[in-house]
């Protein structure tokens, strides 16, 4: 037996997908089939939905089911109830590079009306720009329906099914087993799961144009581009997030909460200054990571801005960040803000090994913040994995880079805890009634005045 090569029966198998057809109706059945099972992947992806939380919920699930006076037959349909509720999701699926379309979405929307649906999901490799946003224009859907469009990435799926793998836990072995079955089928590139690799047709042109100085808000593609740069920060984050256990967010500037808004000043900032710029929100860490592509210096950056210990002086606030970088490459730009100041100064890691005052310049004043620095240049191709450096390849290494070698590493100072009053002393009073008196002690009720609470500030600088 030693000599022959064995493979191991798969519960989702891969082989045999002949076509995009099938390889969509497989994906589908394949997702809703471990949906209905493993509750802790239902409740991650479908209480945000407005789902039933509970973990004794049933979650039923079917794949194309024909539904009462309609010709219309969705790709599959959700069901989960507990005690006397019941939420209703009707499925659209798309795998490789298919798109929804509008016409098709808004028909199921009318359907799920008719019938008392809940929700219309859409499920494919389409990234939304922003979470609660559907990446499919045109849709009838508004924020008061009573049926609402969502839509989740198979990049969201896989990155969430990891997660509750590696930091959750499935509490059912055999449970756990199924899940694990799941995340190596969608990750095989036969299943049509694909991760986002191209930044589009147009990014050439738009890439070159921003260095010429040339584009203008009519340029073609220009847009597109755009909503590709905010698609693949969110699939960094869902990378991320996988990876460390942790959600993590998108944060986009006061002024930009919708897509259009959101698009206007990508596009104008691409047009002036030649930038990118988007935010990810990582838990528990001492501040949001900045990702800024500079296309005509064509060289990437990534920032944080981290407060600094108030509870001691100038040169003992840069040791404090020193300390926490050790194990950190000394090329990294340590930029110091007193309070009230727009602009720093700055020197190397390195420069602040060998002396304290190095970032605080010649008045060495006392940093109210500081802002740490990555830079590096940018991949210039358009899909990634390819022989020629690619773009999302480099913006890929710097997020996880940045993260491990700077962002984990630090502790957010935090004011220490106020400190209990002593009590005072009262003076021995004699009383000719009492030979021996004693020393009384009074109490007092003090309000004292501690460091007041720092907010976390807000760190983006679109």
């Amino acid at each position: 037996m030693a000599s022959h090569k064995l493979e191991a029966a798969r519960l989702i198998p891969v082989s045999g997908i002949g076509s995009e057809q099938e390889a969509e109706q497989r994906a589908t059945s394949a997702f809703l089939a471990v949906l209905s099972v493993v509750r802790e992947l239902s409740q991650e992806l479908l209480t945000p939905l407005g789902a039933s939380r509970a973990q004794k919920a049933a979650v039923e699930t079917f794949i194309e089911p024909r539904l009462p006076a309609s010709s219309i037959r969705p790709d599959g349909m959700i069901r989960v109830e507990y005690g006397k509720q019941c939420w209703t999701a009707l499925v659209e699926v798309k795998t490789g590079a298919n798109a929804h379309s509008a016409e098709q979405i808004n028909g199921y929307w009318d359907l799920a009306r008719e019938i008392g649906a809940d929700q219309i999901l859409t499920i494919s490799n389409e990234i939304a720009p922003k979470a609660g946003l559907h990446p499919t224009e045109g849709l009838k859907v508004k924020s008061n329906s009573r049926v609402q469009v969502s839509h989740i990435s198979w990049s969201k799926i896989v990155s969430t099914a990891i997660r509750i793998k590696r930091y959750k836990g499935v509490s059912d072995p055999e449970q756990a087993w199924i899940l694990n079955e799941l995340i190596r089928y969608l990750e095989h590139q036969a299943s049509g799961a694909l991760d986002f690799s191209d930044m589009g047709k147009h990014w050439v042109a738009v890439r070159d144009g921003a260095r010429e100085g040339t584009l203008t808000k009519k340029t073609e593609g220009i847009a597109d581009v755009a909503t590709r740069w905010d698609q693949l920060l969110r699939f960094r984050g869902m990378k991320l997030s996988a990876d460390i256990g942790e959600d993590v967010d998108l944060v986009l500037p006061r002024g930009q909460a919708t897509g259009a808004q959101r698009s206007s000043g990508l596009i104008d900032s691409i047009c002036l200054t030649g930038t990118v710029t988007g935010g990810l929100r990582i838990p528990k860490t001492a501040g949001d990571v900045v990702i800024t592509a500079d296309l005509r210096a064509r060289q990437l950056a990534a920032t944080i801005d981290i407060l600094a210990p108030q509870d001691r002086g100038a040169r003992g606030r840069v040791t404090w960040l020193v300390s926490q970088l050790a194990e950190s490459p000394g090329s990294l730009v340590i930029d110091a803000y007193p309070k009230g100041i727009r602009t720093g100064t700055s020197s190397t890691l390195e420069q602040a090994r060998d002396d304290r005052f190095a970032p605080l310049g010649q008045d060495r004043r006392e940093p109210h913040r500081f802002r740490i620095v990555m830079r590096t240049e940018m991949g210039l191709g358009r899909q990634a994995k390819t022989k020629t450096s690619s773009f999302i390849d480099s913006v890929s290494n710097l997020v996880n880079t940045f993260y491990g070698q700077v962002v984990q590493q630090i502790t957010p100072w935090q004011p220490p805890a106020p400190r209990l009053a002593q009590p005072e002393h009262v003076n021995e009073i004699e009383t000719p009634a009492t030979p021996e008196s004693e020393v009384g002690w009074t109490d007092h009720l003090m309000v004292t005045g501690g460091d007041t609470p720092i907010e976390r500030p807000e760190f983006l600088a679109f």
